[in-house]
């Protein structure tokens, strides 16, 4: 039986709230809500997951790079549009939650973030990459969960105290700490500060620098690099979105916790 791959025509248009660009194997994806600044929702969660299942099946990604739209990389959210009503709605949430993460981690090539903007909102995603790039105005801020009454289980319980520290990172979550640029640049969240107009430009640059590389050697360094995130989200990624799914619950018992 062939070995049946997926061609970028087959998911370049796929997505409503995605939009995916591919120029000499570096494939942009510019999250976006009908394209304007983009908007956390119940359709980019589930979209946001299987995207990345898209670019990791696709050999002929060579680099990739995201990136929001505007003056903001994602810092709006739009809790009603979630379906959190009963256990077998939260289950596809947290179902979403461990594919998305997961199949960001299975891209098999460089992932850099040029975060154009605020990031406060599932900031977790862009600081994944394996190299992170800001424009002067970006924050970065868990803002919709412990703040707002929800357990930071999806992911952010790993990937800030990893990032951070553990007692930064800690403290990050449990006071919605608001890191500017600077600060980021000066812990080591981000690796380049830049202006808003040079960021994505020096973010292509850097791509087309690791694109250049031997084929094996750009994927192997990826899966070298990513294989300890791989296994703290094995490990902790369930136990926490189910963990934020059952406070949330205990907090709405009448919605099912969809007033997030």
């Amino acid at each position: 039986m062939a070995r049946v791959t997926p061609k970028f025509s087959d998911y370049q248009h796929a997505y409503d709230n995605i939009a995916l660009e591919r120029n000499d194997g570096i494939l942009v994806v510019r999250f976006h809500t009908g394209g304007g600044e983009f908007v956390w929702s119940g359709p980019s969660h589930e979209e946001s997951a299987y995207c990345f299942a898209d670019i990791a099946a696709d050999r002929d990604n060579h680099v990739v790079v995201l990136t929001g739209t505007g003056d903001s990389y994602c810092s709006n959210i739009d809790p009603g549009s979630f379906k959190l009503s009963n256990a077998n709605e939260w289950d596809a949430t947290v179902f979403e939650g461990r594919k998305l993460l997961g199949n960001l981690l299975d891209i098999e090539v460089p992932v850099i973030a040029a975060v154009n903007g605020p990031a406060i909102i599932h900031p977790e995603i862009p600081v994944l990459s394996d190299i992170v790039l800001a424009s002067e105005t970006a924050t970065f801020q868990d803002m919709p969960h412990f703040m707002s009454g929800i357990v930071p289980g999806d992911g952010a319980h790993i990937v800030w105290p990893h990032v951070l520290g553990p007692n930064r990172g800690r403290y990050f979550l449990l006071t919605g700490q608001l890191l500017d640029a600077r600060t980021a640049l000066d812990w080591g969240v981000v690796n380049e500060v830049h202006q808003a107009e040079d960021l994505l430009p020096r973010a292509l640059e850097i791509a087309a620098t690791i694109a250049a590389k031997p084929f094996l050697t750009r994927r192997y360094a990826r899966l070298s690099l990513v294989q300890p995130l791989k296994q703290m989200m094995t490990d902790r990624l369930g136990y926490g979105l189910v963990s934020e799914a059952l406070a949330a619950v205990d907090q709405w018992p009448e919605d099912g916790g969809m007033a997030r």
